[in-house]
């Protein structure tokens, strides 16, 4: 009878523990050579694959270790940025490997003079064929699970409306030059708000400088977010210090690669941003040097012989860890 009682206390002491965990959301940054590739999953192990990289079964093999390592067997939603190859390139070799349940995009391609993305966007409409798939407008939202996944941009628009919370004027504005008129398919790109609890990720693809202002000139419609995904993989031609300072973010990941992205000038003004707590990058970037690169430990890979990823764990509280899987490091930013 002792032992029964006794055997019944431990149970109830281990599912009352696992009830008082707190649950989390993890975000994986996949290394895929300076395209993207980002897996979310979610606390109750929906999941969300923003672009799957290059062409190629290369980055397929990739992106699959992360889902094994995360422990999923099926992507919820595949999420298309833009037809671009080193972000929807990779999509059909990917879609062979593991079921996917619906794609999302922003519309049809735009850049129909260039061969590259037409071939790309081709390829992905073959893979559309007789699966579940929706083009998503900026205010529309995912049915995900615990998290709630907001389209700020598509097709060359954005929300109209500040956020809650959001919608002060920014005055870095003034100071900002004009950008020049963007074209093809960049400024297309499908861009997330992803929250869970206080906890904010954005992620808005390869938008260009003047899709990035809209959203920040003359009003930061976003507010501030605890995560930035440096926009074009740290380009010169997206971050503008006018929505890069207004987002606050308290940490930033450049998913660049040695040769692909963080420019000196766009990495200065993430580094610089008033507040940031801690910079990371997928890759060292040889165009930066030692000045424009971070500590070696917050780099998770130092040349193209490896494919480490970052991974973010967030709490609904706000606190959050970043991992490095080259070198085993891990840094929490607590809550504010």
């Amino acid at each position: 009878m002792r032992r029964i009682l006794a055997a019944s206390l431990l149970v109830l002491f281990c599912v009352s523990f696992a009830a008082a965990k707190p649950k989390r959301l993890q975000i994986y940054f996949i290394d895929v050579e300076g395209g993207q590739s980002t897996l979310i999953v979610g606390p109750s192990g929906e999941s969300l694959l923003i672009d799957a990289g290059w062409p190629g079964e290369a980055n397929a093999d990739k992106i699959i270790a992360v889902t094994k390592i995360a422990g999923i067997h099926k992507i919820d939603y595949l999420w298309s940025t833009h037809y671009h190859p080193d972000h929807a390139g990779g999509i059909p070799a990917l879609a062979a490997r593991i079921p996917i349940g619906e794609f999302v995009n922003h519309g049809a391609n735009v850049e129909v003079d260039d061969d590259d993305t037409k071939q790309i966007h081709a390829a992905y409409e073959k893979v559309l064929e007789g699966k579940k798939h929706e083009t998503l407008k900026p205010g529309d939202s995912l049915p995900f699970k615990d998290v709630k996944v907001q389209v700020l941009t598509s097709a060359g628009q954005h929300i109209p409306n500040p956020l809650p919370g959001a919608g002060a004027a920014n005055s870095l504005c003034e100071a900002e030059p004009k950008p020049e008129l963007g074209n093809g398919e960049n400024p297309q790109s499908l861009g997330a708000l992803i929250t869970y609890g206080k906890f904010r990720f954005l992620d808005i693809g390869d938008l260009e400088k003047q899709g990035e202002l809209a959203l920040a000139c003359p009003n930061n419609l976003i507010g501030t977010v605890d995560l930035y995904l440096a926009t074009h993989h740290g380009s010169a031609w997206s971050n503008p210090k006018a929505i890069v300072w207004a987002l606050h973010p308290r940490v930033a990941i450049i998913n660049n690669g040695l040769h692909k992205g963080n420019d000196p000038a766009a990495w200065q003004i993430v580094h610089d941003s008033p507040g940031l707590e801690g910079l990371w990058q997928l890759h060292f970037a040889e165009a930066g040097g030692k000045a424009h690169n971070v500590e070696e430990k917050f780099l998770a890979n130092l040349d193209e012989s490896t494919t480490h990823y970052l991974k973010a764990t967030a709490q609904p509280d706000g606190t959050f860890t970043i991992f490095n899987s080259r070198n085993k490091l891990e840094q929490t930013y607590k809550a504010h």
